[in-house]
């Protein structure tokens, strides 16, 4: 990291900031980017290669920054409500008049009236909406139900075990965490590790701390397994809804309307 930060953010590397929460990340998902791609793929096949994106729950911009290297006519908006990571998303992508940044609590019912659009050819979201519990995340889903155009996609990939399999799920896990000991004992950070990085930095260390007023030390929330997903989009109104990519322990599932 290279942080020369001043006050005012001025010299602040934010891509390096960005490709050290994707390292973080990493360190949970090493197949972060294989759904990644996924993602895009189904994005691609359904509503083409220059699509009005709503990347929810955006974090650093992590699935902004895949959309504009892979579709670099596609155009993003990003909401979030963690000031830090807003932060870096809108040092990364300044100047990008391709993106849009709204800073919204999804748990608010009126945060779809923030959007500068009405309408998105696809809405996008990662390891983020596990923070909430089923009942508000069917809520959102409904809210979702109307800000996707007709014959346009929603995709979430998140955590989603299946709860009919405990002992497969005992083993997966046991398994990644042997994997993410021995990593983290060859210097990777883990989630913590890397908010006390942030906390340290000179422009990062004020929306760190209002980032952890907001949410404490870990949201609260659940992680129902996909096809409580695929069954609540369709109540929602979404005409299909499947997985379309899945590891032991996570999923993606796909609205289509």
């Amino acid at each position: 990291m290279t942080e020369t930060a001043s006050g005012t953010g001025f010299g602040t590397d934010w891509r390096a900031w960005q490709e050290s929460w994707d390292r973080q990340q990493e360190w949970y998902m090493p197949d972060r980017e294989e759904r990644f791609r996924v993602m895009l793929d189904m994005v691609e096949a359904l509503v083409g290669p220059e699509p009005r994106v709503l990347d929810l729950a955006c974090g650093t911009g992590t699935i902004t920054a895949r959309l504009l290297a892979r579709f670099p006519g596609a155009t993003s908006v990003g909401v979030d409500l963690d000031p830090a990571l807003l932060a870096i998303a809108e040092g990364t992508f300044a100047g990008d008049d391709r993106v849009t940044f709204v800073t919204a609590d999804l748990k608010d019912p009126a945060w779809a009236a923030q959007l500068p659009h009405d309408s998105y050819d696809a809405v996008l979201t990662a390891t983020a909406l596990h923070w909430l519990f089923s009942e508000p995340l069917a809520a959102l889903y409904h809210q979702l139900g109307g800000l996707v155009r007709d014959g346009g996609v929603f995709l979430n990939a998140d955590h989603m075990p299946d709860p009919t399999t405990p002992r497969l799920n005992a083993a997966d896990r046991e398994q990644r965490h042997a994997r993410q000991a021995a990593a983290r004992a060859a210097g990777v950070l883990d989630w913590a590790d890397w908010w006390a990085l942030a906390a340290q930095d000179p422009v990062l260390a004020g929306p760190t701390a209002k980032r952890f007023e907001i949410y404490g030390e870990h949201a609260d929330g659940d992680t129902p397994p996909a096809e409580w997903h695929a069954r609540t989009l369709r109540e929602a109104g979404f005409a299909e809804a499947r997985t379309v990519w899945s590891s032991p322990s996570d999923a993606m599932v796909l609205g289509l309307k």
